[in-house]
């Protein structure tokens, strides 16, 4: 059973109600306009203050596409991405927030035991515990498959227990979090381990300064002979990756998908915003065709990363396994307009794109992490394109098959 403080400042006491997707849409609009004020300062402070994560948490924006049963209220895909981008557009570590908690959430909705789902889903969903994501390596980044950490039985003749050693980097809330969903290796098969934060064994080392997510209280974690309960094991071994990791990522993508979105739509307002009212002598900045040009530019790539994380979203909802190949679209679509319409809202901004404060420049050193995190934008081309590539050569063949990508739009 997940273990949850019971006293002090990080306890969190009160079971909320569900909240119903109306009022979670004006929740998440109200946290949103609180960000907008506040999120700079938690990027130069170098961490989302615990009060205010745990206030997030107790929400109820986490994990609500779970069912009403595990705490969740069902959301929609659609309305879960439209909130993704609220929050995304203004702060990426409380979209990060949302992302690893659903990430965690949606891999043990499928893959876990019902005893798992019971014990931690509504957990998740009420904010009591926040989960970490810990699969990344030294060297398994975009490799997953190369993951050394050890998941082992204890040794002990009743084999209750798994030992879990290793090292992680790059773990979103990983300072804070009080459970990680742990890639590894057991017996030689990808595996994975829910490994409680106050295990022996268990330390962290807190990222500070890095280029971007500055807020999302990133953490390095070791796992030195670290003990858990053998319950804790999420599916059988050898589903670990393919499965369970392949699940969370593909929740990951989704969010993170809806969360560049936001940065692209709130990078495009503030250029715009900019030159429409900056003058340079008596001409408007905004008459400079070359401005317009940076300006047009920025606003259709928002517009079709919408789209396609649109069309992600209406796949998705046919259930557990569809629309995997519209997300890898609309993440690599909506990363790639982040990072491009962050850097033309710089450009136009100019050194007030460059200030500590500018919600543009912020967004500018968040969208190059997007390119990187979830699948970096040329394993997601790979990937693509090998899937375009099976579906239309077999087709060529006679023999085609309907795994592949689909093109926007179409159903998976």
């Amino acid at each position: 059973m997940p273990r949850v403080p019971e006293s002090g400042t990080d306890a969190v006491t009160t079971d909320l109600p569900p909240v119903e997707p109306v009022g979670l849409s004006r929740v998440a609009a109200d946290w949103a306009a609180n960000a907008r004020d506040c999120a700079s300062g938690w990027d130069q402070d170098g961490g989302l203050p615990d009060s205010v994560r745990k206030e997030f948490a107790a929400s109820g924006l986490l994990a609500a596409d779970l069912p009403e049963r595990y705490g969740g209220v069902g959301l929609h895909p659609l309305t879960l991405g439209e909130i993704t981008a609220r929050i995304g557009g203004e702060c990426s570590a409380l979209r990060g927030l949302l992302t690893v908690q659903g990430m965690v959430a949606a891999a043990l909705l499928r893959w876990g035991t019902e005893a798992q789902r019971a014990d931690w889903l509504p957990m998740l969903a009420g904010g009591r515990l926040t989960a970490g994501f810990a699969v990344t390596e030294q060297g398994a980044g975009s490799a997953l498959g190369s993951v050394e950490t050890r998941i082992e039985a204890s040794g002990r003749s009743d084999r209750q227990e798994l030992v879990v050693s290793g090292h992680k980097r790059w773990v979103t809330f990983g300072a804070v979090a009080e459970v990680f969903l742990v890639l590894g290796k057991y017996e030689g098969k990808p595996a994975a381990v829910l490994v409680d934060a106050d295990r022996a064994g268990v330390e962290r080392e807190p990222v500070n300064g890095q280029l971007g997510m500055r807020g999302a209280r990133i953490a390095h974690l070791s796992l030195d002979g670290v003990r858990v309960p053998r319950s804790q094991l999420v599916a059988p071994p050898g589903l670990g990756l393919s499965h369970v990791a392949g699940t969370a990522l593909d929740h990951g993508r989704f969010t993170v998908a809806w969360g560049c979105v936001g940065m692209a739509e709130a990078c495009v307002e503030d250029a715009a915003t900019h030159a429409a009212v900056r003058r340079q002598g008596d001409i408007p900045l905004g008459d400079h065709q070359l401005v317009r040009s940076l300006l047009a530019r920025a606003a259709v790539d928002a517009a079709g990363a919408r789209e396609l994380a649109r069309r992600a979203a209406e796949a998705r909802a046919s259930g557990p396994g569809h629309g995997v190949s519209e997300t890898l679209m609309a993440k690599y679509a909506a990363a790639s307009a982040a990072a491009a319409g962050s850097r033309a809202a710089v450009q136009v901004l100019g050194s007030a794109g460059c200030a500590p404060d500018s919600r543009a420049g912020r967004h500018f050193r968040d969208a190059k992490v997007m390119e990187i995190i979830e699948g970096a934008q040329e394993v997601s081309e790979l990937h693509i394109a090998e899937r375009l590539l099976r579906r239309f050569g077999g087709a060529a063949r006679g023999t085609d098959r309907s795994d592949g990508p689909r093109l926007p739009g179409e159903s998976s």
